[in-house]
Protein backbone atom coordinates (compact mmCIF):
# COMPACT_ATOMS: atom_id res chain seq x y z
CA UNK A 1 0.00 0.00 0.00
CA UNK A 2 1.21 3.51 -0.87
CA UNK A 3 0.05 6.87 0.43
CA UNK A 4 0.42 10.56 -0.20
CA UNK A 5 -0.59 12.99 2.56
CA UNK A 6 -1.84 16.17 0.95
CA UNK A 7 0.14 18.20 3.52
CA UNK A 8 3.36 16.70 2.11
CA UNK A 9 2.56 18.41 -1.18
CA UNK A 10 2.20 21.74 0.61
CA UNK A 11 -1.55 22.11 1.08
CA UNK A 12 -3.24 22.80 4.42
CA UNK A 13 -5.35 19.67 4.00
CA UNK A 14 -5.78 16.51 6.07
CA UNK A 15 -6.57 14.27 3.07
CA UNK A 16 -4.39 11.23 2.48
CA UNK A 17 -4.57 9.56 -0.93
CA UNK A 18 -3.95 5.81 -0.78
CA UNK A 19 -3.54 3.12 -3.40
CA UNK A 20 -1.86 -0.16 -4.20
CA UNK A 21 0.81 1.52 -6.36
CA UNK A 22 2.39 4.89 -7.02
CA UNK A 23 0.43 5.08 -10.28
CA UNK A 24 -2.85 4.44 -8.46
CA UNK A 25 -2.07 7.15 -5.91
CA UNK A 26 -1.16 9.60 -8.68
CA UNK A 27 -4.39 8.82 -10.54
CA UNK A 28 -6.32 9.94 -7.46
CA UNK A 29 -4.07 12.85 -6.49
CA UNK A 30 -4.73 14.84 -9.67
CA UNK A 31 -8.52 14.91 -9.29
CA UNK A 32 -8.17 15.69 -5.56
CA UNK A 33 -5.90 18.64 -6.32
CA UNK A 34 -8.41 19.96 -8.85
CA UNK A 35 -11.58 19.37 -6.79
CA UNK A 36 -10.29 20.36 -3.36
CA UNK A 37 -7.71 23.00 -4.21
CA UNK A 38 -8.52 24.25 -7.72
CA UNK A 39 -5.07 23.19 -8.94
CA UNK A 40 -4.39 21.54 -12.28
CA UNK A 41 -1.40 19.23 -11.83
CA UNK A 42 1.13 19.85 -14.58
CA UNK A 43 3.51 17.12 -15.73
CA UNK A 44 6.32 18.90 -13.87
CA UNK A 45 4.27 19.01 -10.67
CA UNK A 46 3.36 15.34 -11.10
CA UNK A 47 7.04 14.41 -11.32
CA UNK A 48 7.73 16.17 -8.02
CA UNK A 49 4.61 14.83 -6.31
CA UNK A 50 5.46 11.28 -7.41
CA UNK A 51 8.64 11.47 -5.29
CA UNK A 52 6.53 12.21 -2.19
CA UNK A 53 4.47 8.99 -2.37
CA UNK A 54 5.55 6.64 0.41
CA UNK A 55 4.80 3.23 1.83
CA UNK A 56 1.72 3.24 4.04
Amino acid sequence: MKELPCRDVGFDCDAVVRGESVDEVMAQAGPHAKDAHGVDVTPEMADRIRTLVRDA
